[in-house]
């Protein structure tokens, strides 16, 4: 579970920036960030505590939902899950959406996953592309997003174990290198902050010239309306 709340807490970050953006928000400041994945991690415990095992994470179709409909209410959401819970006591309604044939499911995957991955892709126009060091990152780290999860996908699956004889530590290892935005993202990190950032030119060309304005939550005067919590919750969960 551990390994798998480390997993969601790549997964996630990428969501609530793709989720902002869709939804005509400012850019997210690092304690927003680090307030919604802080929930999360407590969404995971209340969840592990009342004996589930799916685990508690950001909804990759709701934010492609969001790219489509273009609502971000915050009360269409609450709505929206009022009627699930509500709904979920009525076992028709879940054998109705379980008799959906698949290749219907995923016509529905394809259109609303494009959204969310041109969500992240958008984010590169402030970076400059023409950098060899970009372009070595980009490259680099969606290669190894690819071919290394599928690398422990097959070993794993014919068979292959590590010589720990720990069952814990491989499945700490499968779950994390199997994941292919966490090791794209780990990658992608690592590399980054390897670079020489001495001169304005080498920040620019990393898009941190732009990022830095949005570094501090009071900067811009409009996140107390887009992260703003309700009913004064921001006495005891403050934003900044």
């Amino acid at each position: 579970m551990m390994a798998a709340s480390f997993v969601t807490l790549f997964e996630s970050t990428g969501l609530f920036y793709a989720s902002a953006r869709y939804g005509s928000a400012t850019p997210i400041p690092p304690s927003v960030i680090s307030r919604g994945t802080g929930w999360l991690g407590v969404g995971v415990l209340l969840n592990g505590m009342l004996g589930g095992v799916s685990g508690i994470t950001t909804s990759t179709e709701n934010v492609g939902l969001l790219a489509m409909t273009k609502i971000g209410s915050r009360r269409v959401i609450q709505i929206s899950a009022a009627f699930m819970l509500f709904f979920s006591i009525f076992g028709k309604f879940g054998a109705f959406f379980a008799s959906i044939p698949l290749p219907i499911m995923a016509s529905v995957y394809c259109i609303v996953l494009c959204f969310v991955s041109s969500a992240g892709l958008s984010f590169l126009q402030f970076c400059n592309l023409n950098s060899f060091n970009t372009k070595f990152i980009l490259g680099f780290s969606f290669f190894m997003a690819i071919s290394i999860p599928q690398y422990f996908r097959e070993y794993y699956n014919g068979g292959w174990r590590s010589d720990h004889h720990s069952s814990w530590f491989e499945d700490v290892i499968r779950v994390i290198f199997m994941s292919h935005t966490t090791v794209g993202g780990m990658i992608a990190i690592v590399l980054d902050c390897t670079l020489s950032r001495e001169n304005d030119e080498a920040k620019k060309d990393c898009g941190l010239k732009w990022w830095e304005k949005f570094k501090l939550y009071n900067l811009d005067v409009r996140n107390d309306e887009f992260y703003g919590l309700p009913c004064c919750l921001n006495k005891f969960f403050p934003s900044h």
